[in-house]
């Protein structure tokens, strides 16, 4: 930046590249090459250009790093026990895809409680025909909201619906009206009360409303596996039936992606069949993997049929339904 006393025509400063940067790539000017991600896997360029993302090649590390890999804590000390150094590690990016605490509800709000709101929203949003990514971060901002402070039982219908508001002008183009919003909750609210409630939920949320969900990570890690349709649509299956346990909410979206596609793997090809998972181990995903297969299994229960009518329907081939045969009686794997 130029000093006041700088002429406006002054030419600019030439920046030193540094040893190792290749010729001809831009460096921004006092903030040192930053080396590329250690796990970013090969092949990872290609599978963001099959999602449409042929511009962010050049970012495609970063982007990796982003939203499937945890960032360590800022302002880290590392050691060196040989010299007996100690030097500041560089201040770490706030992680994009967080986990919610584990203990995310209040006292009076019980899992079963909060599943009847998430099936609720789920009829919902395939009745207005809404974008996936917006039922997970809807979801996402119930438990926030529900993690950070209290709320009256008989306005937990409101507070979900109101989410789906707020998700809505995040994610869509064409938003629904309140007042559609407010007869498909029977009458139970108004619209100044929606509205009422979306202001609330801005301010106990402080605004931080953005979250890459599950779905993003499941559509690069399914690229990166190449995998089939069919086992994509039995993947995302089981990560939105991970929307109605409670528990998910502290798993990391990039986990529970990972989980959802080395689960659908096995199910339709058998134990031992489909890639190893790259960022997260068989140990890591195992506390994951149980809670979809539950759900699945549990069926069309009163209470929580939506996702498992939906999927059963023949626009997504019965996916629901051939889940639950399946994991009754699993494939035979590899030799």
């Amino acid at each position: 930046m130029l000093s006041p006393t700088d002429p406006l025509d002054a030419k600019p400063r030439s920046t030193p590249v540094p040893d190792g940067v290749p010729a001809g790539r831009r460096v921004s000017p006092g903030c040192p090459e930053r080396p590329p991600g250690p796990c970013a896997p090969p092949g990872l360029e290609e599978a963001l250009s099959s999602l449409g993302l042929e511009g962010e090649r050049e970012y495609a590390g970063d982007i990796f790093a982003e939203v499937m890999i945890a960032a360590p804590r800022a302002g880290a000390r590392e050691r060196s026990r040989g010299a007996g150094e100690e030097s500041e590690a560089v201040p770490a990016r706030p992680q994009v895809c967080r986990a919610l605490p584990r203990r995310a509800l209040p006292r009076a709000v019980t899992p079963e409680m909060r599943a009847l709101v998430v099936d609720w929203l789920v009829q919902v949003h395939e009745y207005l025909g809404l974008a996936g990514d917006t039922l997970y971060l809807a979801v996402h901002l119930l438990d926030s909201y529900l993690g950070a402070g209290r709320v009256r039982l008989h306005r937990l219908q409101l507070l979900g619906v109101a989410c789906l508001f707020v998700a809505c002008k995040m994610e869509e183009c064409v938003l629904p009206e309140p007042a559609s919003l407010c007869l498909l909750g029977d009458g139970s609210f108004s619209r100044a009360e929606l509205l009422c409630a979306e202001r609330r939920i801005l301010s106990r949320l402080d605004f931080r409303l953005h979250h890459p969900g599950p779905l993003l990570c499941l559509g690069l890690l399914a690229a990166l596996a190449r995998s089939g349709p069919q086992v994509l649509l039995l993947a995302t299956y089981f990560l939105e039936l991970s929307l109605l346990e409670a528990e998910a909410a502290g798993w990391e979206p990039g986990r529970r992606a990972a989980a959802a596609l080395s689960l659908a793997h096995r199910v339709l090809h058998g134990a031992g069949s489909g890639p190893e998972p790259a960022l997260y181990s068989r140990a890591e995903l195992g506390p994951v993997e149980p809670c979809m297969v539950r759900a699945a299994l549990r069926g069309p229960a009163p209470g929580l049929a939506a996702i498992f009518l939906k999927y059963a329907r023949p626009q997504r081939q019965g996916t629901s339904l051939a889940a639950a045969r399946l994991l009754r009686h699993p494939p035979a794997g590899p030799p």
